[in-house]
């Protein structure tokens, strides 16, 4: 090969060498992403403060929301306590209806002159009949009183006599008669004590 050829070859690789980086430089600014406009902090801020204002308002009308659910729920919790304490005696009134029926009609046999002997078994009876209903349905218990120890929590001594045939402080007779619901007293026997001497 003559050294002319040669130099003519480098002599047309640098000429291809500067149009080549031309053209990468002209397809630079084609492939290079374009920019995207700058969104303006405050504009990203703006939004976010609006996002978190809304979720705030969100937050608020759901707690307000369940604190009027838990109002309400309280109100008729208290309506519901109301109305089953005033009619929490409902049993116990019909069962003592039955009662003041059998006195009705003692007491209209009484007025048309009926006989007193019957009057005074109706009414025994009738007695009995409310003092079972008041024992089986309620729980509520007459206390013997006459006979037995005096004991100051089921007795109330109204009276005191010395008796020297006792050995121990005993009630001798019953001026009202003492009753237990379930077992507590709800009213003590008035009653006339003898004690020993």
């Amino acid at each position: 090969m003559s050294k002319h050829t040669e130099e003519d070859k480098e002599t047309k690789l640098e000429q291809e060498i500067p149009a080549e980086a031309e053209n990468e430089m002209k397809e630079e600014p084609q492939t290079e992403p374009q920019q995207t406009e700058e969104v303006p902090l405050e504009e990203i801020l703006q939004k976010k403060v609006e996002e978190l204002e809304s979720a705030n308002a969100e937050l608020k009308d759901q707690m307000l929301r369940r604190q009027a659910e838990l109002e309400n729920y309280r109100k008729r919790l208290i309506r519901d306590k109301e109305e089953a304490v005033q009619f929490a005696n409902e049993s116990l009134i019909r069962d003592i209806l039955g009662f003041l029926d059998n006195m009705e009609r003692a007491l209209a046999a009484a007025k048309n002159g009926g006989d007193v002997n019957a009057l005074i078994e109706g009414f025994e009876m009738t007695q009995n009949q409310l003092l079972s209903t008041l024992d089986k349905n309620w729980g509520l218990k007459g206390i013997e009183s006459v006979g037995q120890e005096f004991d100051p929590s089921l007795h109330e001594a109204c009276m005191m006599a010395v008796d020297g045939s006792l050995d121990k402080e005993t009630v001798l007779e019953e001026f009202q008669k003492g009753y237990t619901l379930h077992g507590r007293v709800v009213r003590p026997a008035k009653v006339k004590i003898g004690k020993p001497e």
